[in-house]
């Protein structure tokens, strides 16, 4: 009986696959090779040469799924892709954040909070729904469901002779992962171990060797002499990756340090050194920032510049950081805050609801939005049904305060960052430092620094919705400015008002004086008797003698009055040159007699 041609494919199949397997390890691990070359030169090509090594992985991984080399060239195909997702699916087990067994809190609040920290890795043993007592149920609590992901690994390990070695590529692929996702406490630890794990490696193979391998020659006849596998992962694994890890833990390290100084500022009550400490972070040009790392630190910046009382720079801060990430639920709750504290009740309104759905839809699926190993800004599973609770009347009372008209009483103060009845060049000041900060063009610009590991967004997407809040702030921000300018130019023109009356009525009192004073000395004038006489007055025929003898008794205000009435005093005695005469007796000494030559006078 004659063999047919799909029968005999699949028997040369069977017989000729561990050299078909090995074909195409070898194949991707160029292929990965030649990715990395083109990443560093900078030619390009690497994502093709990154998707052919995870076609060939893949088809490895259709004849013999649990081959652990074809795990490791898979996790480092998707790593070269920048699917750092589909990494961190793949090695969840591994990340110690969702190792962690569940809270007694979010075991009580619901079934399915449970099932969602381990479902992958736990078994259900003893049915839960028995009828037993409380007490019996309390007592095997413990034996409805254990994790088995450490049993497994555990009996894997007895099998293989150097499990610390063929797994720490693990530690290190995944450490990778984690950080560009924004774990970067998970990043950390697993750097570390994957780095302890190497050197207890080298150590172990170390023992054996004389003095005289630890020479370059020796060194390079080792792994010559190793097998090919061994030979390929030393030889990707030796130089580059190791200096990549350590500059990528030292780069960890220093954003966490950090981030912790600026979280100690903000509990210790100092704002202004809280914003300095995120800003670092945030606006540092060395290294790489992955972008849910960057949005828990814009919500952070938010509440330490809301407690400087900056309320524009928190609210664009939270703008970005749901420009980032929309269904950030700490972003939502902050930006509505600081909408409600400056009065724009429509637009909190629209983030409480927004905040709403959120919460609906977790308590629906039974977990937080995204993947569990999602950050979400320290918001625990257990907090969504409270915090639904208490949301809803706060929806109905702003509701309601907006249907009563307060939907435009927005306190522009707060939200410019300046004190009631400041001076025009104040309101400028910091009218020119909001819009010089907070303009649309320039608020789009910071996705730029950071890297986006979403799939799902883009930098365009990021870029729109940016564009798109701070445009809705900008415009807030000039109409508050025209608001207050209107009011600081009332309050200039009622001072200028009021300087005007003020002059008007010190004009008027100053008149009153004067003619009051003047009506006084005319009094005075009127009261005073002519007591002013000429005693003797000799005028021979060639020379005048006039002599004063009671000038000096008469006052020179009782001269100038007896002047004006027209009562002179010297009346007959001069006629040609009064002015002569009146300087004469403003000089004083009236007690003596004063020599007056005329000649040729007449009367």
């Amino acid at each position: 009986m004659a063999v047919s041609s799909p029968d005999r494919r699949r028997n040369w199949l069977r017989g000729h696959r561990k050299q078909i397997i090995g074909d195409y390890l070898a194949e991707a691990r160029a292929a990965l090779a030649a990715a990395a070359a083109a990443s560093l030169d900078g030619e390009g090509g690497e994502h093709s040469a990154a998707t052919a090594a995870l076609g060939l992985v893949e088809a490895v991984l259709e004849m013999s799924p649990r081959m652990e080399a074809a795990l490791e060239l898979r996790a480092r195909s998707l790593l070269a892709l920048r699917r750092y997702r589909a990494v961190a699916d793949m090695l969840r087990d591994y990340i110690p954040s969702c190792t962690k067994p569940c809270s007694a809190d979010d075991t009580s609040s619901s079934s399915s909070s449970s099932s969602s920290c381990s479902s992958a890795s736990r078994t259900d043993l003893l049915s839960p729904a028995r009828d037993r007592s409380d007490a019996a149920s309390a007592a095997s609590r413990f034996l409805c469901c254990f994790d088995i992901s450490d049993l497994k690994h555990r009996v894997l390990a007895g099998f293989s002779k150097n499990t610390s070695a063929d797994t720490q590529w693990r530690y290190l692929v995944l450490g990778q992962a984690c950080f560009h996702l924004g774990l970067m406490e998970d990043a950390a630890a697993l750097l570390q171990t994957g780095r302890r794990l190497a050197s207890a490696a080298f150590r172990r193979e170390s023992v054996c060797w004389s003095e005289d391998s630890f020479s370059p020659s020796n060194l390079t006849a080792n792994a010559i002499s190793a097998p090919a596998s061994r030979r390929a992962s030393k030889s990707g694994a030796a130089g580059s990756e190791a200096e990549s890890v350590s500059q990528l833990l030292a780069h960890v390290k220093l954003l966490l340090r950090r981030r912790a100084a600026a979280v100690a500022a903000l509990d210790a009550d100092l704002p202004a050194e809280a914003v300095r400490h995120f800003s670092k972070v945030l606006d540092a040009r060395r290294g790489v920032l992955p972008h849910p790392f960057a949005t828990a630190c814009l919500v952070g910046r938010a509440e330490a510049l809301r407690s400087s009382g900056r309320a524009a720079d928190a609210i664009a801060d939270c703008n970005r950081a749901l420009a980032l990430d929309p269904a950030f639920i700490p972003a939502l709750r902050s930006r509505a805050d600081l909408l409600e504290s400056v009065g724009a009740l429509s637009d909190c309104l629209r983030d409480l609801e927004h905040l709403k759905l959120l919460y609906d839809a977790a308590l629906r699926d039974g977990k937080l939005p995204g993947p569990t190993w999602r950050p979400q800004g320290g918001v625990r599973f257990s907090e969504i049904a409270g915090a639904h609770r208490a949301l809803t009347p706060r929806i109905q009372q702003l509701r309601g305060r907006v249907a009563g008209g307060e939907a435009c009483s927005v306190d522009y103060y707060a939200l410019l960052g300046v004190r009631r009845g400041c001076t025009r060049s104040e309101l400028e000041r910091a009218h020119l430092l909001l819009t010089l900060k907070l303009r649309p063009d320039r608020c789009a610009s910071f996705a730029e620094r950071l890297e986006l590991v979403d799939e799902h967004r883009d930098l365009e997407a990021v870029r729109d919705q940016a564009r798109m809040s701070a445009l809705s702030l900008y415009r807030m921000l000039q109409k508050g400015y025209s608001f207050i300018m209107s009011v600081v130019q009332d309050e200039e023109a009622a001072e200028r008002q009021r300087a005007k009356d003020a002059a008007a009525a010190t004009a008027a009192a100053a008149a009153a004086a004067a003619a009051a004073a003047l009506a006084r000395e005319q009094k005075e004038t009127a009261a005073v008797p002519e007591k002013a006489k000429i005693s003797s007055v000799s005028v021979p025929s060639t020379n005048v003698q006039v002599q004063v003898t009671q000038a000096a008794a008469m006052p020179t205000a009782a001269m100038a009055a007896a002047a004006a009435m027209g009562s002179p005093v010297f009346q007959g005695v001069f006629c040609r040159d009064m002015a002569v005469v009146g300087t004469l007796l403003s000089r004083g000494g009236f007690d003596r007699p004063i020599p007056v030559k005329c000649e040729a006078m007449s009367c």
